[in-house]
């Protein structure tokens, strides 16, 4: 590639001075990007050359980068585009104003409130006034019965009062989500070149002509054309849909597009289109303003992006289409199409929970009005047209429909009152104020519902490196030159030839990003920038007074002749230099044991390479690697291979050839000390009932050592470590497929899983997630900061992504982002996800209060007296109240460390347990008992006037006025007595550390004042003097005296109190539902289809058919173990064998070890125990040694014997029915959602049966155990 400077640049190009004095216009840089593979690269040359000729008509230099003036960047946005998308607009507050207006109670009341105007300004001749009932009559004077338009018109405001706040709640919410993504956008940045200087900046600041560096996890940002590449593996899938990734070199594909993810190796693209102009950007565009407003946008724009993108290629290049496999493109169609029915995760816990609850009050509400209206009509009709006997007269009918008007409007208030609108509202507002709060803790919440479902977290998979530690790595003990160095040694005692070769060996293959700057603040510690692995090794030269730099200014980038990326699969990285003679050398790097396997030879203390044999290599594992990693270093390995000119250029991409015969240089541990405050948070965590477990690609012992520092392993804990072997080895059956039952064995106990590659992590949280053994779902949350550890954090019910080490594909995956890659912040987030749960509970038991209350009253009194006690414009200033502020008041506790204290609620918790249902019920007696009380005997208490029976338009009474308060004070104290949930006494406990609830409450308190006072005809109110607001307040306060006698009673004592608000039972949601698209290639939906009934038959005779096995075992008169032996490949198998064997030996019924009795439920029955025992045949039946089965198992596993052909998945089947021994070839399906793909077919049931050898001889005790199956 030329290496030319800037200044060359800039005077190579006179001619062509097209767009702005740019060699090349925005239309063509954008047809340029359309164009794929060989298509582009012939433009290229066509047209500029090659990259260096497209680099020159940009102006910048491939190796140095834009002059970075800020002259020159500016002409560059004017020219080519900012790297912005426009956001879309926001929902004006007009707008929101209109939605709030489609609520159905609304509506209704509007109507009803319209008609109740219209109909009050008629005014029927007084002459017939008195024919129309006694209701009608009875308006003192004029000016009385013309106020008959007050009550429809105020009405109509409360309506407008309701909207206007739903709407600026609602406006508040999206302004906050913007300010959300645009503080994650500002916080995306990315590392480019300019001016020879490697500067990191804005994702928004980049600009045509820019030179960016792209490597292993990168969203690219912009468009662009490669100009240097090692080893780049492009996953496009996001704009072609295609999922293999696409390799990308100079000479067959260098086209980089923005918004693909870089899976693995690295390179250098110079920008050529940015923002509305990139692939990304012009898919935006043609989206424009048709998405509705979700919270999961970015979501719905890629899928959209991927359509519009396949449509658009198909348009575009039919070569590149034609390139494609045929099917791929109908096959992302019909992806596409599922994806739009299937949710993404189950809808949030909470959210089921409640639109289930609050579709059963709705009913019951409407239930309570219908009820109410007819009632009313009832004996308004009974008592004008029968008792007083009038005639129907032809002027009274806008009298009496004004009357019908007004029970209409009762019903509806009665149906406003008992839907609680306000639930919805309150889980928005606590959720967005929690997710504002969150950001002070270091949690970036992407996805609102992630808060809430982290309150129900059971199980945390960690990763060790970053969260659980510093992740400021040093290399503190090294073996080089034979020697195992507890410090840093100093180069005096390493020969020089091996200190040479070891810090090239550094330089060149650490990758050219990572970097050691100096400290920022002096006496700070130097900065790691990069890897911080490779950071260590590169601080490690710098221990040894030697200068990479220097290196790497000798041998730039450009001149690396072939990089091997580290990747997950190959856990080693490796650089080949050509050398001056025309051999090659390699240097490799890696996890210690798999590159020792991979060494011949080790430098001496001579610094010459000596044999090393792979008993000296369990020599160096036992003396240095294991004393290493049990002091909770990781341990790398650093080798070089050369291949001699003689033997001309090896085969470079056949890397098993590659990567062997290497000469180890040195084994270094380095050390990454655990973060101060992780111990703690860990202990936070178990004592809330969650269990932590440390998923890491570490070395076991290692990753011991460090669980045990963290407290994740405890002195005397049943755990288990694995590495990732071993964890596939016991979870799959011989066909290599991995079955839920094994892994069910395993996770409760696992506590740390090392060596683990991406997918073990993606199998270990799909296990703990589709497990049924517990009685609850288990609810996991997972940390992950690598491209790799994509799928795991979208598998997981929330994700949390590193905000500082973590790629961008690991965050766009993930659900939070942890600014600060601590994992205390997740033990916050915890509390957070808790504190919502509770609020929601506390805003209910206030709420459902209100509710039963209220309904209950306006029926009875509508009933009783023809006439609602608390009048419509009052029941909705009480609806405002009780569902809009107090969801405010209520939904905004901050949370306490005491959340902490229990353990995780779990999916299926009832919203409202049993002491919220004894607070509710009990407030409502007390409340009930108060009203009723004034109603009716409220006038000779107070000595006023009865309010009861009031005609038409009769002005508003004190009786009626008293009651009013009275309810409205005791829910404001019943507010505060709803701030605990569980029975605690203090109810005022932290009441001051809630400004926003104190505000509420005395705000509330202020403005009843002023509408009883103040009032009048509007509110039906009637100034009170100051012995009856006493009266009124005293009665209020005795709720919160009535409160503490409620939570004396034990909730035990109450057997009657029902729970209310469950979720969605699992088995109601279909279980296809609940499985992430990704997923479809591992999940085998066969035994989906199986359904119940069908899974029973088979379980029954997979019974039968272990009875047929171990009775041909019996007739073949082989010896037990051979019958056992023929089925060694099955290891489950055995151990049901075993467990015949001992039933045998231990001459109890044969079924014991199979069955357990639960099992025996289903279409078993028939399976009781048969009452024969063999106690002659004990003597002969060898004992079988577990391990002995073990080994053998392998061996016999291809040659299976001539009767069972086919090896045998073992039935998978869950705990109650572990009769195991299957039928050759029958694959059975144990129940409707266990994840195994054991599932096939249930012919061949008996393929063995009549040959099973000669029937026994009638009367034996075999025959009857024949006869009995």
């Amino acid at each position: 590639m030329a290496n030319n400077s800037y200044s060359g640049v800039k005077n190579s190009l006179v001619e062509a001075n097209h767009d702005g004095d740019f060699g090349c216009t925005l239309k063509e840089l954008r047809s340029l990007m359309e164009l794929r593979g060989a298509e582009a690269i012939t433009k290229i040359s066509e047209t500029y050359g090659d990259t260096q000729g497209l680099c020159n008509r940009l102006k910048t230099s491939p190796i140095d980068g834009l002059s970075g003036q800020p002259a020159d960047i500016e002409k560059r946005k004017t020219v080519f585009g900012e790297n912005l998308i426009p956001p879309k607009k926001s929902k004006t507050f007009l707008q929101l104003v209109w939605e709030a207006l489609q609520d159905v109670t609304l509506i209704i009341l509007e109507v009803a409130a319209i008609v109740s105007l219209g109909l009050s300004f008629y005014r029927p001749p007084d002459a017939e006034r008195e024919h129309c009932g006694r209701a009608a009559g009875g308006g003192d004077d004029e000016g009385e019965s013309e106020a008959g338009w007050i009550e429809g018109a105020a009405i109509l405001l409360s309506v407008i009062c309701v909207v206007l706040v739903t709407a600026f709640n609602d406006w508040s919410k999206d302004k906050q989500f913007r300010g959300l993504q645009s503080r994650i956008e500002q916080e995306q940045k990315f590392t480019v070149v300019r001016a020879g200087q490697v500067i990191q900046i804005p994702v928004a600041e980049i600009v045509v002509g820019d030179v960016a560096q792209v490597k292993y996890g990168d969203l690219l940002p912009a468009d662009g054309v490669l100009v240097q590449g090692n080893d780049l593996k492009i996953d496009e899938s996001s704009l072609t849909g295609e999922s293999d990734h696409v390799k990308k070199t100079l000479e067959k594909d260098p086209m980089m597009l923005s918004g693909t993810h870089v899976m693995e190796g690295s390179g250098k693209m110079v920008v050529t289109a940015v923002g509305v102009n990139s692939q990304t950007g012009i898919i935006f565009c043609l989206l424009g303003a048709a998405e509705d407003d979700d919270e999961d946008e970015e979501e719905k724009k890629k899928e959209k992006e991927e359509k519009k993108k396949q449509r658009k290629t198909k348009a575009q290049d039919g070569a590149a289409m034609e390139m494609q496999p045929l099917n791929s493109d109908e096959a992302t169609d019909a992806e596409e199409k599922k994806k739009a029915n299937l949710p993404k995760k189950e809808k949030s816990v909470l959210q089921g929970k409640l639109t289930k609850l609050a579709v059963q009050i709705g009913k019951a509400g409407l239930l309570m009005s219908a009820v109410t209206v007819i009632i009313l009509v009832v004996m308004f009709v009974i008592d004008t047209f029968w008792i007083q006997d009038l005639p129907w007269v032809k002027d009274c009918t806008p009298i009496y429909i004004q009357f019908f008007v007004k029970f209409f409007i009762i019903g509806v208030t009665v149906l406003v009152v008992a839907v609680p609108e306000g639930l919805p509202l309150a889980v928005t507002i606590s959720l967005a104020y929690s997710v504002k709060k969150m950001m002070k803790d270091n949690n970036l919440v992407r996805h609102l519902d992630a808060c809430e479902t982290m309150g129900n977290a059971t199980a945390i998979c960690s990763d060790k490196t970053g969260t659980l530690t510093m992740n400021r790595m040093t290399v503190v003990q090294v073996f080089i030159a034979e020697k195992h160095h507890k410090k840093v040694p100093e180069p005096e005692s390493i020969p020089s030839s091996t200190l040479d070769t070891l810090i090239v060996g550094i330089a060149v293959n650490c990758a050219y990003t990572t970097n050691i700057m100096p400290p920022e603040k002096e006496g700070g510690l130097p900065r790691q920038l990069g890897n911080k692995t490779e950071c260590a090794l590169l601080g490690f030269s710098n221990d040894l007074k030697r200068d990479y730099h220097a290196i790497r200014s000798e041998i730039p980038e450009e001149k690396l002749y072939k990089v091997y990326t580290f990747n997950s699969v190959r856990k080693s990285m490796s650089t080949v230099l050509k050398m001056a003679d025309g051999s090659f050398r390699m240097f490799s790097k890696g996890a210690s044991e798999i590159l020792l396997k991979k060494c011949y030879k080790i430098l001496t203390a001579n610094g010459e390479p000596k044999i090393f044999r792979p008993r000296d290599r369990d020599d160096m594992v036992k003396k240095v690697i294991e004393p290493m990693a049990s002091e909770g270093l990781r341990t790398i390995c650093l080798a070089y291979r050369d291949f001699p000119a003689s033997d001309g250029e090896p085969e470079w991409d056949n890397e098993n050839d590659i990567l062997t015969g290497l000469t180890c240089i040195c084994v270094v541990g380095i050390e990454d000390p655990v973060r101060p405050e992780v111990p703690e948070a860990i202990r936070k965590c178990q004592r809330a009932g969650i269990t932590v477990r440390m998923v890491t690609g570490d070395n076991i012992n290692t990753a011991r050592a460090i669980a045990s520092k963290c407290g994740i392993l405890l002195p005397g804990d049943d755990f288990l470590c694995l590495e990732g072997k071993e964890f596939n080895r016991r979870i799959r059956n011989e066909r290599g497929e991995i079955e839920q039952e094994r892994i069910d064995r395993i996770w409760p106990r696992l506590r740390v899983l090392a060596r683990s590659s991406p997918t073990d992590k993606h199998t270990l949280v799909k296990g703990i997630i589709d497990s049924t053994i517990a009685e609850q779902r288990q609810v996991v949350a997972v940390t992950g900061d690598g491209t790799n550890d994509g799928p795991a954090l979208k598998k997981a019910d929330v994700g949390f992504a590193m905000g500082i080490a973590g790629t961008d594909v690991a965050k766009e995956a993930s659900d939070i982002i942890l600014t600060d890659d601590n994992f205390s912040s997740i033990v916050k987030a915890v509390m957070w996800g808790r504190n919502v749960y509770d609020s929601i509970s506390k805003f209910l038991q206030f709420q459902l209060t209100v509710n039963v209350v209220a309904v209950i009253v306006a029926f009875t009194g509508a009933c009783i007296t023809q006439d609602s006690p608390l009048k419509a414009v009052q029941m909705l200033w009480v609806n405002l109240i009780m569902d809009t502020f107090a969801s405010l008041a209520l939904a905004t506790e901050p949370p306490t460390e005491s959340l902490l204290l229990r353990k995780p609620y779990g999916r299926n918790k009832p919203l409202i347990s049993r002491t919220m249902m004894k607070n509710i019920l009990g407030q409502a007696v007390y409340q009930l008992v108060i009203i009723f009380t004034l109603l009716f005997a409220g006038e000779k208490l107070f000595d006023i006037d009865s309010g009861r029976n009031a005609p038409l338009h009769a002005p508003p009474s004190e009786h009626y006025t008293v009651v009013f308060n009275t309810f409205v004070l005791m829910q404001l104290f019943n507010e505060i007595n709803a701030r605990k949930i569980h029975g605690e006494r203090n109810v005022f406990e932290g009441v001051f550390n809630n400004p926003i609830f104190c505000t509420i409450v005395f705000g509330t308190f202020i403005v009843q004042i002023v509408i009883v006072q103040f009032g009048g005809k509007p509110f039906s109110c009637v100034g009170l003097n100051i012995e009856q607001w006493l009266w009124c307040t005293f009665l209020g306060f005795g709720s919160l005296l009535w409160g503490q006698v409620i939570s004396s009673v034990p909730t035990s004592r109450l057997k009657f109190l029902k729970t209310a608000g469950h979720g969605t039972q699992k088995d109601e949601i279909p279980d296809d539902e609940l499985e992430e698209l990704e997923d479809v290639d591992e999940i085998d939906h066969a035994e989906r289809e199986l359904r119940r009934g069908q899974i029973l038959w088979f379980r029954g005779l997979n019974r039968i058919q272990t009875q047929m096995d171990v009775v041909s075992a019996f007739q073949s008169g082989t010896s037990f173990q051979g019958a056992l032996r023929r089925q060694a490949s099955n290891s489950s198998q055995q151990q049901h064998d075993i467990r015949v064997v001992k039933a045998f030996r231990s001459s109890i019924s044969l079924y014991e070890g199979l069955e357990k009795p639960e099992s025996r439920s289903s279409i078993h029955n028939f399976m009781t125990h048969p009452e024969f025992r063999i106690e002659d045949s004990e003597p002969h039946i060898p004992l079988i040694d577990d391990t002995d089965a073990e080994d053998d198992a392998p061996t016999k596993r291809n040659s299976a014997s001539p009767r069972n052909t086919t090896p045998t998945p073992p039935s998978p089947s869950p705990s109650p029915t572990p009769a195991t021994t299957v039928a050759p070839s029958t694959p059975v399906s144990p129940s409707p959602n266990q994840n195994n793909n054991a599932v096939e077919s249930g012919n061949h049931l008996f393929p063995e049966g009549p040959k099973s050898g000669t029937l026994s001889a009638p009367g034996s005790p075999l025959h009857s155990l024949e006869t009995s199956l």
